[in-house]
């Protein structure tokens, strides 16, 4: 079992700079892969972003481009999503999950743990 707890969100400015955290305990954090994924109301759950558990693969939704970066520190269990220049569209909450270690591309259905969330909110 991995547990994940999402720390971070909050209410932010259009054009502001958020961090969020994903503490891990359970299971070597260095097994498994990590992702970042966001529901705003009304819409589906969709990717932001992949980091492997050797941080040599990251993946970034086209969305979040060159806007948000993924990191995770493994001596710690902790995945990190540093959001800069923040769009009104950006509001949702955002969740962490993880995945085993793995070579393949991933896909939504690997991840077997998640996070509860933690809400982003941009306004105007």
């Amino acid at each position: 079992q991995v547990q994940l707890v999402e720390f971070g969100g909050g209410l932010v400015q259009d054009g502001g700079s958020l961090r969020l955290s994903c503490a891990a305990s359970g299971r070597t954090f260095s097994n498994y892969d990590m992702g970042w994924f966001r529901q705003a109301p009304g819409k589906e759950r969709e990717f932001v972003t992949f980091i492997n558990w050797s941080r040599s693969r990251t993946y970034y939704a086209d969305s979040v481009k060159g806007r948000f970066t993924i990191s995770r520190d493994n001596a710690k269990k902790t995945v990190y999503l540093q959001m800069n220049n923040l769009k009104l569209e950006d509001t949702a909450i955002y969740y962490c999950a993880a995945r085993p270690a793995q070579a393949t591309i991933p896909t939504s259905s690997d991840y077997q743990y998640w996070g509860q969330g933690t809400q982003v909110t941009v306004s105007s």
